[in-house]
């Protein structure tokens, strides 16, 4: 369909673009009207791009997870969701967990600080 009207939607599009009839030049039309909104959008995609990156750096390492990872998973370079990492649990930690969590944790320290010395 769109071969049979080529002619009517190329002038069509010559007019809406600004480049039919143009001022001093052939293209000022299109420079200061259609044209210069492309630096605009220019920006608006470099900013859309900047957020989107600015996302992928704190979500979660998991592909497809678009949760904000807060949890380092030792060992690697990752960052993990709640969800998505092994050691925390997913309804809720206690205040029993947390404190088991934390004794574990000072007996491993504790037995590192005396394997050192």
């Amino acid at each position: 369909m769109l071969i049979a009207f080529f002619a009517a939607v190329r002038h069509w599009l010559a007019l809406h673009t600004g480049i039919l009839h143009g001022g001093p030049d052939l293209y000022y039309n299109f420079w200061s009207g259609f044209g210069s909104d492309l630096g605009e959008a220019t920006l608006i995609t470099a900013v859309g791009v900047g957020v989107y990156t600015g996302v992928r750096k704190v979500n979660c390492h998991t592909k497809g997870c678009w949760r904000i990872g807060h949890h380092v998973l030792e060992g690697t370079p990752y960052i993990l969701c709640r969800h998505h990492h092994p050691n925390v649990p997913t309804k809720g930690a206690s205040h029993e967990h947390i404190l088991e969590q934390h004794r574990k944790f000072k007996e491993a320290r504790e037995a590192e600080h005396r394997t050192s010395v």
